[in-house]
């Protein structure tokens, strides 16, 4: 087994197996996987003669292309650590975390400038190292070492809840383990087209290439700044992996009947669905799946099963091979298993924060019903207290979400005098609805305590960008604050 997650077997395993199936599919290239072997070597040979050596620390900074994804091969079968980081970050803060985890050197499109980076950190280009033409080079064999698969592969920056990012490393194993595990529940084949529609410095988004070389599918990847629609449409699309956000936009156009009949999967994750939005998805055709997972744990811990019922869509599914899951005395859901990473880097070096018999808490609230289906019920550091009382501001959002008028609701507390807190609520309604939907107040007074009902209802404030795995609950407690605090 130990063998089988060698990056070099992959890769011989997989142009062997899959040879002329397409491997990597864009706009006008198609790269099979006799070809996707051929480029990770020659690019191995490059970053050889460029001076990376093997455990070097590599950060990419770009957006999802065809050489992202061949670098990152590349970069494991030489058993270098790729370290994604998000194109979104100021300059300043990406060369902070680079710094802090004794990252000097970065990969970046000749058209990608961060100011105030340059003079800090080594920069390669990526068009430079990977050539996905074919570039006929000359040393295109190298050496199949041996390569740990528990050392360092990848490093994943990802926000606590004081919103430092915290650099979470993972081994090839975790993530070879993660990807077998979604493959024995979401078959990913021959013939098949996962979309690679979430960024590559995402979990969702990188585990797709590791679900891709072990079941033989192809990653589409979109062209830039082009629709989610385009690109269902344009390369035909099997699977997806989206954000609620995201299905919501899918959803607002109609759903083409030939993605009806060929996509296999739609695998929904980063937050929990509103209900309503599960049920639209479920009437459109759309072979939903729900999930719950963490940055942690390489992505998915559970997910629901083929051909699940509607109310089971509601849960985020069972748990997958390779992982375990139990729920704390308090509610929290602890995790563990093949998945779980070697621990969040800093200057000290790695530390798990693993409880004494091996489990990581994940800071999420939940309960396990009789058939093991999951249902995430908030997160420990959102409750808040309001004269006494605890709120949960997942469950205000639940039930609001259960309106058919309403697509997304956020629930956050405001400063209060009397009571210390108070609930505020900002709804996203349908299209067509121009304000706040009435009936919101009486829907939520026969289902909550008066203490739980929100003070105010705002609508969605206008130009948010909501398109991350997660909203940021910090920047709707400044717009509450702002619109409720001289009133509370």
């Amino acid at each position: 087994m130990i063998k089988d997650i060698e990056p070099g077997r992959w890769l011989s395993d997989a142009a062997g197996r899959f040879g002329s199936s397409p491997a990597l599919i864009a706009a006008d290239t198609v790269i099979t996987y006799r070809e996707y072997r051929q480029l990770v070597h020659e690019t191995a040979a490059r970053l050889r003669r460029s001076g990376l050596e093997g455990g070097t620390r590599l950060a990419i900074v770009a957006p999802n292309c065809l050489e992202y994804v061949v670098l990152l091969m590349a970069c494991w079968h030489m058993g270098a650590v790729a370290v994604p980081v998000s194109t979104r970050w100021p300059a300043k803060l990406m060369a902070d975390c680079l710094w802090d985890i004794g990252c000097s050197r970065v990969v970046r499109p000749d058209d990608f400038y961060a100011p105030g980076l340059l003079d800090e950190i080594s920069e390669w280009s990526l068009e430079d190292l990977v050539n996905s033409r074919g570039g006929g080079d000359q040393e295109t064999r190298t050496s199949n070492q041996e390569i740990d698969p528990d050392s360092e592969a990848t490093i994943l920056f990802t926000s606590g809840s004081s919103g430092r990012s915290k650099a979470v490393v993972h081994s090839l194993a975790n993530h070879y383990f993660s990807a077998l595990g979604s493959n024995q529940n979401i078959s990913f084949e021959p013939g098949d087209i996962w979309l690679l529609s979430l960024p590559l410095y995402h979990a969702g988004g990188l585990s797709i290439v590791f679900r891709a070389i072990l079941g033989g599918g192809a990653i589409g990847l979109p062209a830039p700044q082009r629709s989610l629609e385009e690109a269902v449409s344009r390369l035909d699309i099997t699977h997806l992996s989206l954000v609620p956000t995201q299905l919501y936009r899918m959803l607002q156009h109609q759903v083409p009947a030939r993605f009806r009949s060929r996509v296999k999967a739609l695998l929904v994750g980063g937050s929990p669905l509103p209900p309503a939005l599960i049920q639209r998805a479920v009437e459109s055709g759309l072979p939903l799946f729900t999930s719950y997972g963490s940055t942690e744990m390489a992505s998915q811990v559970t997910t629901t099963r083929p051909g699940d019922s509607v109310e089971h869509l509601l849960t985020s599914g069972t748990l997958l091979p390779y992982r375990q899951i139990k729920i704390a005395e308090d509610g929290e859901i602890l995790v563990r298993g093949e998945t779980m990473f070697k621990g969040y880097l800093d200057k000290g070096g790695l530390d798990r924060r693993l409880t004494v018999d091996g489990w990581f808490r994940t800071g999420d609230l939940g309960r396990l019903d009789e058939q093991g289906y999951l249902a995430v019920t908030g997160r420990r550091d959102n409750m808040f207290i309001s004269g006494g009382e605890n709120i949960q501001p997942e469950e205000i959002e639940r039930l609001i979400g259960q309106l058919e008028e309403v697509i997304e609701a956020v629930v956050v507390p405001v400063r209060h005098e009397e009571y210390g807190a108070r609930p505020v609520a900002f709804i996203r309604p349908r299209p067509g609805c121009v304000s706040v939907p009435d009936g919101i107040r009486s829907h939520l007074l026969a289902r909550l305590p008066k203490f739980k009902i929100p003070d105010h209802f705002f609508p969605w404030p206008e130009g948010l960008d909501s398109s991350g795995m997660k909203i940021s609950r910090r920047d709707f407690i400044g717009l509450a604050e702002a619109k409720a605090g001289p009133e509370l």
